[in-house]
C-alpha cells in the first residue's frame, strides 16, 4: 500500500502553526476525479479497508470537486459518489466543471464552453448517441441533456458545498483569496482560483486543502494540500488522511488515458 504518513510536528519550524482535526473525528479528503470511476472505485475499496484497520471514529469523506468532466465516465462517478454517500458521510464540493455543467442547461455560450472543456465526454458518459451528438446544434444538444441526464444527477450537483471547515482545515474545490476574510470570498474565487492563491505564503492559523491546480505529486506544506493529479490523464487519484496532527497520503493508479480533443 502506497501511504506517506506525514505529520506537521516533524521538521516544522517552530513559527509554523499546528492544524489540527478535532479528537474523535478522521477525514479523507479525494481530489479532482474527472471522469474516472475506475479510479474513484479503487480509492473507495481503499479507504473503506483502511477505516476497518483504523480505530473507530467520526469519519468524513470531502469530495474536493470536478467529478465530472474529461475522463470517460462521469456519468458513473456521480452515481458512485451518491450511492458511497448513502452508506457513509460524503461531502461535497463544487468544482468549476460542475459549475460549467449545471449552466450548460440555460446558457448556450456557457454550453460552449463546456463543450471545449471535457463536457463532450461527460455527454457521451449518458445515454446520448455519439453520431446524434456529432450532428446536434447547440439548441438539439442541450434538448439531449435535459432528456439524457437525470434530475437526480442535476439535484446532486446543485446540492454541492462551495466550502467546508473541519478543525483548523478548510476545505475549498479551488483555494481561497489571499486579505480576504472566509466569509467573504466570492464562489468564484473557491471555484477558479489558480496563481494568486497558490503562491501566496502569507501565514495562516488553518491549512487549505484543495484540487484545481494540477500537480504530478499531492503538494503537502503547512499553509495547503494540493490534490489534483491530473487524474482523467495520467491515471493517478490522489487523496489525503487526517486525524489528530497526522496527514498522509493515498494513491490509487490505474492506465492513463487521452487527452480530450
Amino acid at each position: 500500500m502506497l501511504k506517506k504518513l506525514l505529520s506537521l510536528l516533524d521538521g516544522r519550524p517552530a513559527a509554523e502553526p499546528v492544524t489540527r482535526i478535532p479528537d474523535g473525528q478522521r477525514v479523507y479528503a479525494i481530489g479532482d476525479i474527472h471522469g474516472r470511476c475506475d479510479l474513484l472505485c479503487q480509492m473507495i475499496a481503499r479507504i473503506e479497508a483502511e477505516e476497518k484497520g483504523h480505530a473507530p471514529a467520526d469519519t468524513t469523506v470531502i469530495l474536493l470537486g470536478d467529478l465530472v468532466d474529461r475522463g470517460p465516465d462521469s456519468a458513473g462517478v456521480i452515481t458512485t459518489a451518491r450511492e458511497w454517500a448513502k452508506r457513509r458521510r460524503v461531502r461535497m464540493l463544487a468544482g468549476n466543471h460542475e459549475e460549467m455543467f449545471l449552466g450548460s442547461f440555460r446558457h448556450e455560450d456557457t454550453l460552449r464552453h463546456f463543450l471545449r472543456h471535457g463536457g463532450k465526454e461527460t455527454l457521451l458518459s449518458y445515454p446520448i448517441d455519439p453520431e446524434t451528438y456529432t450532428r446536434a446544434t447547440l439548441e438539439e444538444l442541450r434538448a439531449m441533456m435535459q432528456s439524457a441526464v437525470p434530475a437526480e444527477d442535476i439535484a446532486f450537483m446543485e446540492a454541492m458545498e462551495d466550502q467546508i471547515q473541519i478543525g483548523d482545515y478548510l476545505f475549498v474545490h479551488a483555494g481561497i483569496r489571499p486579505g480576504v476574510a472566509l466569509e467573504d470570498q466570492k464562489v468564484s474565487d473557491l471555484r477558479w482560483i489558480r496563481g494568486e492563491f497558490i503562491e501566496n505564503q502569507e501565514a495562516r492559523n488553518f491549512a487549505v486543502v484543495h484540487g484545481h491546480t494540477i500537480v504530478d505529486d499531492p503538494h503537502v506544506s503547512a499553509l495547503r494540500i494540493g490534490l489534483d493529479t491530473g487524474a482523467f490523464a495520467s491515471g493517478q487519484l490522489a487523496a489525503v488522511g487526517l486525524e489528530g496532527t497526522a496527514r498522509w497520503i493515498i494513491t490509487v493508479q490505474g492506465e492513463p488515458s487521452p487527452i480530450p480533443t
